[in-house]
């Protein structure tokens, strides 16, 4: 089965048979986590970098990079029960615009934030893919965690 990471949204599956994707990732960041002892996988789809409102992170915590990332950790490793030290992160996307006045570095930050979480909870993770100008569609298997990027210009 195909699950769709929408905006500000997340999955996570344990069914050897079932596909996560998220769709054009711009400024967007996507963080999948795999553990491949419990052959779990999970993908987070982030917007923005924080809240500036109070507890609007709480009722959407997947919107935010501030709080997605122990989000999805939390919630892989108790729900699942899987180990930090098993998981395997990558942080996707984050793209600039390609327009001169992006005044507000919304990739850049996601990226940045998403990097603090990670490191606040001792979690390596392989970032190779982010940043640049492109729009990035991701599909993860949830059987060996494999990650295939599909990337394209951005027009905006």
């Amino acid at each position: 089965m195909e699950r769709i990471v929408g905006i500000g949204d997340y999955a996570i599956s344990d069914k050897e048979d079932d596909i996560i994707k998220t769709i054009a990732l711009g400024s967007c960041v996507a963080v999948t986590v795999f553990s491949p002892s419990r052959k779990v996988a999970g993908m987070v789809h982030i917007a923005l970098p924080f809240s500036v409102l109070p507890n609007e992170d709480r009722a959407k915590p997947c919107y935010y990079a501030e709080s997605a990332v122990p989000f999805l950790i939390n919630k892989i490793c108790r729900e699942y029960n899987c180990l930090k030290t098993d998981l395997s992160i990558n942080v996707i996307g984050g793209a600039v615009s390609i327009r001169k006045d992006d005044l507000f570095r919304i990739g850049q930050r996601n990226v940045e934030v998403v990097r603090q979480k990670l490191r606040e909870l001792d979690l390596p993770y392989d970032d190779s893919e982010t940043g640049g100008t492109c729009s990035r569609t991701l599909t993860m298997e949830v059987s060996s965690g494999k990650i295939r990027i599909d990337s394209r210009p951005m027009i905006i």
